[in-house]
């Protein structure tokens, strides 16, 4: 199916890309039905709903999809993805959202900036998790 109507920048197009990428999912396969968002037990914790986020996805409407909290919020239970009409893997795209944050944003904490107290304080899970990230 040609999706060429839409006319797309380049921005949207490369952060639609990397998403389905990511995903492995075609984002132009919803059609918005809305049993992903019916079907979500923390819907309600959530600023926008998860059929929304792709279809702000499909719009390539990057500051707006990373400005969300629903990809957050999303447990991975696969509810989404189960109720679909379509197949499409829903909680990959929230993953793939998640992941595409943790690629390109900057870092948000600096481990080796942090002060002796707090790092005696941290989970150890943190501190591997924070290696791992670093090397590799």
């Amino acid at each position: 199916m040609s999706y060429e109507y839409i006319k797309f920048g380049k921005e949207e197009r490369e952060f639609r890309e990397k998403i389905e990428e990511i995903s492995g999912e075609n984002v132009f396969s919803c059609y918005q039905c809305g049993k992903c968002s019916a079907g979500c037990m923390f819907s309600d914790k959530m600023d926008r709903t998860v059929n929304q986020q792709i279809h702000r996805i499909q719009m390539g409407q990057k500051e707006k999809v990373l400005a969300a909290n629903t990809h957050w919020i999303c447990a991975s239970c696969l509810t989404c993805s189960v109720r679909c009409p379509r197949d499409i893997d829903v909680a990959a795209i929230m993953e793939a959202i998640r992941e595409y944050i943790l690629r390109e944003e900057p870092e948000k904490i600096i481990v080796s900036e942090l002060p002796k107290e707090v790092l005696e304080r941290l989970p150890n899970i943190a501190l591997v998790g924070n290696f791992r990230k670093m090397t590799g």
